[in-house]
């Protein structure tokens, strides 16, 4: 005879769980790192696996403390500058590139260095001392699309002697700027920019100075473009995106301002899963998940994993294309 718990008051049912609620998830496709992140990181890799560690990191090989804290975790020494490198210590550049002045301390104190600086990056430095000609007669004054503070700018800027350059931030600096000669003038750009607002100071100093000369092809970078459409795609259909990414990555902030213009109420930039604060999910059927180009897809899934802990998640990922583009190391990491 079955027995329930009317027929025994002692006995008593488990609750059942409650019933998660759905989630709509769109990943963005192409995320997280491109090649010459991934290059980066291998720099540091294979350098403390044929050196030993410590090997010396200047500045963040790239933006993003969860690849930072991993390198730590390997042995990696990251500092601020090379007069917190001791002698006879191996060193790295990080991918956003340096200032000549770097290298050239660096041979000085006879430092062992490699070079990560990403090539896209380096294209740019050569598009610079190309339009500069080493000042004579066919020099052109540069300006340079890009915000000011950083590692790339200041790594760019630092291939030409001070005055060959002039930083440009807006549309509006670009209708103000006042180069002394307008029939000789250049412009380059950061890689990591919102290809749509650098459309717009380009046309605007292309309208104001119709000899200024460009790049032959596109300085903002692959990686940074395929992400900002495959954030487009997304975009309208979300009522939130989620842009994993740390602070200080200019390809991140780029992401989340591209999602917002693009139609999604709201996007936010998330370090990692664990600072997630539920409270912002709330009202959303449909979340919008992309990385930046520093990082690295388990914080991706770690997210998914976090969500699943409250939803039933419905994935779909949304891709405008496929990249397969890879970096050989530097010539004296790649024998």
């Amino acid at each position: 005879m079955q027995h329930t718990s009317d027929d025994n008051p002692s006995l008593t049912l488990a609750p059942r769980p409650a019933a998660k609620a759905s989630l709509r998830i769109l990943l963005a496709g192409p995320r997280g790192f491109c090649a010459g992140v991934d290059r980066a990181i291998r720099v540091v890799e294979e350098a403390l696996r044929r050196f030993g560690a410590p090997v010396y990191v200047r500045h963040e090989i790239v933006h993003n403390r969860t690849v930072v804290e991993q390198l730590e975790r390997q042995g990696a020494v990251f500092v601020d500058e090379l007069t917190e490198v001791p002698e006879d210590a191996q060193v790295v550049f990080s991918a956003h590139g340096v200032p000549k002045s770097v290298p050239a301390e660096a041979q000085r104190r006879g430092l062992t260095y490699l070079d990560a600086t990403c090539p896209l990056v380096s294209k740019v430095h050569r598009e610079a001392e190309r339009h500069f000609a080493g000042g004579g007669p066919d020099s052109h004054h540069i300006l340079m699309i890009g915000h000011a503070g950083h590692p790339e700018v200041e790594g760019t800027m630092g291939q030409l002697p001070p005055g060959a350059m002039t930083l440009v931030q807006s549309v509006d600096e670009a209708a103000t700027v006042q180069p002394a000669d307008p029939g000789r003038l250049a412009f380059i750009t950061q890689t990591t920019l919102s290809v749509d607002d650098t459309a717009e100071i380009v046309a605007t100093l292309r309208a104001r100075f119709p000899a200024i000369q460009g790049p032959k092809r596109e300085d903002i970078c692959y990686a940074t473009t395929n992400r900002q459409a495959a954030v487009k795609t997304i975009a309208p259909e979300s009522d939130l995106v989620l842009v994993i990414g740390s602070p200080n990555s200019s390809n991140s902030q780029r992401l989340r301002e591209v999602a917002e213009r693009a139609g999604a109420p709201r996007a936010i930039l998330l370090p990692r899963a664990d600072q997630l604060d539920w409270s912002v999910l709330e009202g959303v059927r449909t979340l919008g998940i992309t990385a930046g180009a520093s990082a690295p897809e388990v914080l991706v899934e770690q997210l998914l994993d976090r969500l699943r802990e409250r939803y039933e998640l419905a994935i779909e990922e949304k891709s405008v294309t496929t990249e397969d583009v890879v970096f050989k190391l530097p010539a004296p990491l790649a024998c």
